[in-house]
């Protein structure tokens, strides 16, 4: 302050999620010599999704480096070079391809520090696209948050806004340990409100905490990536019916705060979950099998209620893709059935 007056501070502004990531990336290759970038079309091209933007220009080959497309290969290689306390940063170019490289991302990046009595740390990330997209049928359009959500050794988050898309980044490249990131590439091109905070360089999201996106009273509504929204939609529709959704964005997938969704369960007494996966095994059926064998479960007064992908391979056709994608009516439907209204 000078003579009484207030000198201006930046207010919050729209981002979108792919400049957040991008900013998280450049933030993070500035910060710390040993973080580098690699995948398919990451350097030259820019990204396959423009994740990387300028940065290749900006830091050179040694430190954003493009890779045949061999996930195996280049895989392995990032991890041989995170046991030697380099930080890579590894996209794939959908999380489906990932599946070329799963030998590398739990044999040799989740096990190695329990196998090796916490002698060797991996700190790698994965990072890409997850889950469906629009029109690219089901060899690109499955959700990986179960099946790595699974895997002791690993972290596992899922952002939705872009300040979840920083935080997370961000804290993950930080981390010593192997952390898969699954974004949404259908939230590459959404803005989202980004606070004073979360512009500065050291913001960082920690890994294990929900976020409560929205207060409710009368049924608590758990999501992550996406589906957020859509939750946050069903929660302003119902809410003209007199129906107070609590909405909690997961955030991470793995290690799981389910203390923040029992919080809520006790509030609310009624539960619903949603995800872009298939049922079985799915996320959702972790939080409702924890929530059972928790101290929440006495306060729930339905059974708890699960929105979820169709169980089948993703359709070509959009309006059948549609019909595989949970949608806010589906959830406004769920919350119905939950509260018996």
């Amino acid at each position: 302050q000078r003579r009484g007056l207030r000198l201006s501070t930046p207010a919050a502004i729209q981002v979108t999620v792919r400049d957040a990531l991008n900013q998280a990336l450049d933030e993070e290759l500035e910060r710390d010599e040993r973080v580098f970038l690699l995948g398919e079309e990451v350097a030259q091209y820019d990204g396959a999704y423009k994740i990387s933007r300028g940065l290749w220009k900006k830091y050179g080959d040694k430190r954003v480096i493009d890779t045949p497309i061999s996930e195996m290969g280049f895989a392995g290689i990032a991890v041989g070079a995170a046991m030697v306390w380099l930080r890579p940063v590894c996209e794939f170019m959908t999380f489906n391809f990932s599946m070329q490289a799963i030998d590398q991302v739990i044999n040799s990046a989740a096990k190695t520090c329990y196998m090796s009595a916490g002698s060797i740390a991996v700190p790698i990330v994965f990072r890409g696209p997850n889950g469906a997209s629009a029109g690219v049928a089901a060899q690109h359009s499955q959700c990986f948050a179960a099946w790595y959500g699974h895997c002791p050794g690993l972290k596992v988050v899922s952002p939705w806004s872009a300040e979840d898309a920083k935080g997370l980044l961000k804290a993950s490249i930080r981390d010593d340990n192997p952390v898969v990131v699954l974004e949404s590439e259908l939230l590459y091109g959404v803005p989202f409100e980004m606070s004073e905070q979360a512009q500065s360089k050291e913001f960082v999201i920690p890994i294990g905490k929900a976020k409560i996106e929205r207060q409710g009273t009368h049924v608590t509504l758990v999501a992550h990536s996406r589906p957020v929204g859509h939750c946050i939609e069903a929660a302003t529709v119902l809410s003209k019916e007199g129906v107070e959704c609590e909405v909690i964005n997961l955030r991470t997938i793995r290690p799981m705060d389910i203390e923040t969704v029992e919080a809520s369960v006790v509030k609310t007494n009624h539960l619903v979950t949603v995800e872009g996966g298939w049922p079985q095994f799915g996320v959702g059926a972790e939080i409702c099998a924890r929530i059972m064998e928790g101290p929440a479960f006495n306060y729930l007064d339905a059974p708890a209620v699960r929105v979820t992908g169709a169980d089948v391979p993703m359709p070509y056709a959009k309006i059948l893709e549609d019909n595989c994608i949970p949608q806010v009516k589906d959830i406004v439907f769920a919350v119905k059935k939950a509260l018996n209204i």
